[in-house]
């Protein structure tokens, strides 16, 4: 099964964050499971990070990269069908990263590993 990792689950799971839940765990680290990873989860590290707001415990062109490799997840990129469906949601949730990641998961039929209980107005699949 492909799922597609919230910002926190990614972090929490590099990490080794006890607040990643054990399903969550289980499900990424599942035989079969294919883990992704969106660009905009990636972009959004990469301001937070620059803005000192989210501290990695190595440089952004370091970790990440090799975090990736390392744990086999793919990345998923952008395209115009998600745009398209993102600019048609509701406003559940007004984080502009988030309403991204829902509108590919939409797109790409994908469950969504996440926390965020504020994400199941948008009838996507969401696994914790």
């Amino acid at each position: 099964m492909k799922l597609l990792l919230d910002t926190h689950a990614f972090l929490w799971f590099i990490g080794g964050e006890a607040s990643l839940s054990v399903t969550s765990r289980r499900l990424i680290e599942g035989e079969g499971n294919r883990a992704l990873v969106s660009i905009v989860s990636l972009w959004e590290i990469a301001i937070k990070n620059s803005l000192g707001k989210l501290p990695l415990a190595e440089p952004f062109e370091r970790l990440i990269p090799e975090q990736l490799q390392r744990n086999g997840f793919d990345v998923l990129g952008l395209n115009v069908e998600q745009m398209s469906k993102l600019s048609a949601l509701p406003f559940h949730h007004r984080d502009p990263f988030d309403r991204m990641l829902v509108a590919q998961c939409l797109v790409e039929n994908l469950p969504l590993v996440s926390a965020d209980k504020a994400l199941d107005g948008y009838g996507i699949t969401r696994l914790w």
